[in-house]
């Protein structure tokens, strides 16, 4: 590794994501710095950095993902441990960022929860955050810290590539995410095609209609994340129904809260790939979730943030 502004670097984990940050750790060449997160009997949580950061480029990596708030203030606490023990610049590495998707007034007295936890990570000391695929890009402008904003899509895009899928459109389960799509089908050559659906209320969606041609055709529906997977599934559904082929799913975290695995277990989805910002737990592991490490791209990034070389060309997606 190059010589940086920092003569050492150090990678701290919480406890949402062990095994990625594990491969992360092991990618950079290092072994996770040790340290102890832990509860108090009524469930506070206890941090316990066990070894120095004085001057050292400090990674913290910690998914706020379920339990949300658990997670969010394990993060926010190491980061403070780091602070008080005078690291030198202290990276705050969050695959999935929680609270994201109110991030803005869509009625009257809304709160803006990606606004707030931005603000609670910055006042707890971070110098700077490394996440991927964000609900809305700008997101990052709720930091008054440099964002590293890393992209799933490179690794989905090589993934599909690989399986040379005939006749293949890209699929936006909603008009929100119609960008995406559209950058995913670029690289692979493909149309795209758009689910119109109406949301009576949140967690729920209704199908409406398709537009694009889809029949005869194998489609990859794409999303940022997969929650209660109602969407997604509901989508795959309609594809078939107006006369698709293969249906396949992606997206970059897979939450997959309530009765998600259901759902994906009786759709029609044949294969859903997902990346690993978030952990499927053991239980939840159905045969038609393919899961990708997102650990090179992560560990790549940290090293370039380390040595003060540019984090862009990670950003490319190969035609």
């Amino acid at each position: 590794m190059k010589e940086g502004m920092y003569c050492d670097f150090k990678v701290f984990a919480g406890n949402s994501n062990a095994k990625l940050a594990e491969d992360i750790a092991n990618y950079m060449g290092k072994p996770l710095g040790k340290s102890t997160v832990t509860k108090f009997s009524d469930g506070e949580a206890s941090v316990s950095l066990w070894e120095p950061v004085r001057g050292v480029d400090t990674y913290i990596i910690q998914s706020t993902c379920f339990p949300v708030n658990d997670n969010l203030m394990e993060l926010l606490i190491m980061i403070d441990a780091a602070r008080r023990a005078s690291a030198g610049r202290i990276n705050a590495v969050i695959p999935y960022y929680g609270y994201a998707r109110q991030d803005r007034k869509a009625k009257a007295r809304d709160p803006i929860t990606a606004k707030l936890v931005a603000n609670l990570i910055v006042e707890a000391g971070a110098d700077r955050v490394v996440t991927m695929d964000l609900h809305a890009p700008q997101i990052q402008g709720y930091f008054d810290i440099p964002v590293d904003h890393l992209l799933g899509l490179p690794i989905l895009v090589k993934y599909f590539k690989s399986k040379n899928i005939k006749d293949l459109v890209v699929v936006s389960p909603d008009h929100g995410s119609v960008t995406r799509a559209r950058n995913m089908a670029t690289p692979l050559d493909a149309p795209i095609a758009i689910v119109d659906k109406r949301r009576p209320k949140a967690n729920v969606s209704e199908i409406m209609n398709i537009i694009g041609d889809i029949e005869g055709k194998n489609c990859v529906l794409m999303d940022d994340m997969i929650d209660t997977a109602g969407t997604i599934t509901n989508a795959a559904n309609a594809l078939v129904d107006m006369g698709a082929n293969d249906v396949y799913a992606c997206a970059t975290h897979g939450v997959l809260s309530g009765p998600a695995i259901e759902r994906i277990e009786d759709c029609a989805i044949k294969e859903m790939v997902l990346l690993d910002t978030v952990p499927l737990p053991t239980e939840k592991v159905v045969k038609k979730i393919k899961t990708l490490s997102v650990a090179p791209l992560f560990a790549e990034a940290m090293a370039n943030i380390h040595t003060n070389v540019s984090v862009s060309k990670l950003f490319q997606v190969s035609h």
